[in-house]
């Protein structure tokens, strides 16, 4: 709809500066010339004066304002904005205006001029905007303006993208100021932002030196290179795609603007490496601007910090496997070790738990300490490794390995509470691909290519829930599958399931480093969206009810100082996971403790710190602060077999259907000529 009002609006106004330029002159050729001329100069010319080199320092963008093509881009889009609507009505008006008065010779309507200057300058001032897209891109959710408005103290907004860029990274440019421009519109005291580019500022080593900086602070830094440019000018160049958010006595907040998502070109799992569908891919970063933005404003803006418990006490890792967990959360949280060994969580301190990796099994009284933290309205995440699996037993053996149980002893807790969490092995081919001797050469010498391991599966979101919506693939290791099972009030919801090429294989079994060259067993990949992921919610009930022994109930009241809860007086959360190696981060031997997602044999960091925030973010703070994400910015593409095959015939409706309007237009209108003057003759 946008795209016609926009059209129309365009043909209105040429239509109204034709009519004006016929009134001051009777020649026909030099009012259509003059009509062309204005119109080009209407729709381009203040483009061309504002790319004057002594317009570039911000008058740029108000002399823009004053061509046609501005405003018919936003309404092309499907914003219908007042401000654009109004500038139409305008310059229509203006020229209709001249016309009348030319032909009068009376200029009576000059107050009319006045008006409607006095309307454009307020529908700048307060700017009304209908929004026609399906999915609302344009418009800023109901929560997201209540927090925005909420904050009471200074926000500064750095963005470091910007410059001559590739024209996936202009339209990732273009989008995030003009939503900082609408954040700060909903609060001009407090919101303010600048746009800095590095190249522009700083030269030789002081512009490595502030890269160097902005890359220390969580900055991304990528590369450009470019030959053809307007200017035949060699382009090589580096680009900071994200922001920086700051508030004074706080340690800002780095926003990568790229997104977390990657698309990618269709392709064989077993034999091609995926192409990024790069339009796609940015498309899905717009759609992520708010979430990120607002999100970041928010988290340095709230007064009460939520406290984390990182559990100890069963064999959790404290060692360089979990520094990126820590990392992500520690400068937005209060961030602890609860030692279970030596009492119980209180959920009136604690608001959630992390139960990653454990080792050892959990006694009754581990168990009931839990349960009673849940009960009390306290949330839990649980990354569990429900069998002995490790890459690395792998190679330190002959290649093989084998996989058992741990004996948790956290079946029946998890059972109670909605889950089963399965004591097997789930494998996918869209996997990762490692480097394996596949053979040797004439000259003896080994071969080694990168294989599917489907061991180490890439799992993807298994609903719309914002927590996981618009989110990247998630690298595994040795995934289990987790079964819902019946729990009265208790909401389930898949988080994390495998692709479509799947198999689940039972305990104990032997782990083959070969197995991802095992081509007759390709078959048995067909099972599709295992879960591996699972989000609870409700008012749990004891898994301890009608069981506990007297000491056990006890030793409650002794601790807590409360009575046993046999049922949730409070609703709570928790998120099951059927592998810890979702939020553990590998350690190169070179390198160090890696990002949370990172394997060195991959060149993407996959989403795995990306789910891990974002449930973190669920668990702790307001729930529409996770709506944003729910935005889908849907990328509407003509099918490409259709195109192929039907080109010829599109290329003639194109360039014929106009044609054929036109000529019936004349004819029409010839005859209608002929018959109005053969009835005149008569």
């Amino acid at each position: 709809i946008g795209s016609y009002i926009g059209l129309f609006s365009l043909a209105a106004v040429y239509v109204a500066v034709g009519v004006f330029v016929s009134s001051t002159t009777k020649h026909t050729i030099v009012a259509l010339l003059a009509s062309v001329l204005i119109c080009i100069f209407l729709y381009k010319g203040f483009d061309w004066i504002a790319e004057l080199s002594f317009f570039q320092n911000g008058y740029d963008y108000y002399i823009r304002q004053l061509g046609l093509s501005a405003h018919y881009q936003n309404l092309n889009k499907g914003a219908i904005v007042l401000q654009d609507v109004l500038y139409f009505k305008t310059i229509i008006l203006l020229f209709g205006l001249g016309c009348i008065e030319q032909l009068s010779g009376k200029f009576k309507y000059s107050w009319i001029l006045f008006v409607l200057l006095l309307l454009n300058y307020l529908s700048y001032l307060y700017p009304l905007q209908i929004d026609l897209t399906k999915d609302q891109r344009y418009t800023i959710s109901t929560q997201s303006k209540t927090l925005i408005q909420q904050v009471n103290q200074p926000v500064k907004i750095h963005v470091y993208l910007g410059g001559e860029l590739p024209a996936h990274y202009k339209k990732l440019e273009i989008s995030t100021t003009q939503f900082l421009e609408k954040l700060q519109q909903l609060n001009p005291t407090w919101i303010s932002w600048e746009q800095t580019v590095p190249g522009e500022m700083y030269k030789d080593t002081a512009l490595l030196n502030f890269y160097d900086s902005l890359q220390k602070q969580g900055l991304p830094i990528d590369r450009f290179q470019n030959s053809a440019t307007i200017t035949d000018k060699k382009l090589d160049q580096l680009l900071v795609p994200g922001l920086l958010i700051e508030v004074e006595g706080q340690k800002p907040i780095a926003i990568d603007l790229r997104s977390s998502k990657q698309y990618f070109k269709p392709y064989n799992v077993i034999k091609d490496i995926p192409e990024i569908d790069v339009e796609a891919s940015y498309n899905a970063a717009e759609a992520l601007l708010e979430y990120k933005i607002v999100q970041a404003i928010y988290l340095l803006n709230r007064t009460v910090r939520p406290s984390i418990a990182y559990l100890v006490g069963n064999g959790e890792p404290l060692d360089y496997t979990v520094n990126d967990l820590g990392k992500s959360i520690k400068n937005q949280y209060n961030l602890g070790v609860f030692d279970l060994q030596k009492g119980f969580p209180d959920p009136s301190k604690i608001n959630t738990l992390l139960i990653v990796k454990p080792t050892q099994r959990f006694t009754e009284l581990d168990q009931l300490k839990i349960d009673q933290f849940v009960l009390g309205g306290g949330n839990v995440i649980w990354a569990l490794d429900p069998l002995y699996a490790e890459y690395d037993s792998l190679r330190n053996t002959a290649g093989e390995y084998l996989a058992y149980d741990r004996g948790l002893g956290l079946d029946a807790q998890l059972f109670k509470y909605g889950v089963r969490v399965n004591p097997n092995l789930v494998q996918d081919l869209n996997c990762v691909k490692l480097p394996m001797v596949v053979g040797v050469d004439a000259a003896g010498a080994p071969i080694i290519q990168r294989v599917p391991w489907p061991y180490y599966p890439f799992v993807q979101a298994g609903s719309e829930h914002p927590m996981v919506q618009n989110m990247d693939r998630v690298l595994t290791a040795f995934p289990a599958s987790i079964d819902t099972v019946r729990a009265i009030g208790i909401t389930k919801t898949i988080l994390l399931t495998t692709d479509t090429t799947s198999r689940i294989i039972s305990s104990p079994t032997m782990i083959q480093i070969n197995s991802g060259q095992q081509e007759g067993a390709l078959a048995s990949f067909t099972q599709q969206h295992i879960p591996v992921a699972v989000l609870l919610e409700g008012s749990f009930k004891s898994a301890f009810s009608g069981r506990l022994t007297k000491a056990l109930m006890d030793s409650v009241q002794m601790a807590t100082g409360k009575a046993f809860k046999a049922s949730g007086d409070k609703p709570a959360k928790q998120i099951v996971l059927a592998d810890a190696n979702l939020m553990t981060n590998f350690v190169d031997p070179q390198k160090g403790p890696l990002p949370m997602g990172v394997i060195p044999y991959e060149a993407i960091q996959f989403a795995n710190n990306v789910f891990f925030q974002n449930a973190i973010a669920y668990l702790n703070e307001p729930v529409r602060l996770l709506e944003a994400r729910k935005k889908n910015l849907v990328l509407r593409q003509l099918d490409p077999g259709k195109v192929a095959a039907n080109r010829r015939w599109i290329q003639l409706f194109l360039l014929g259907a106009p044609l054929f309007l036109l000529g019936i237009g004349y004819w029409g209108w010839h005859y209608y000529r002929q018959s109005r003057f053969v009835e005149s003759k008569s």
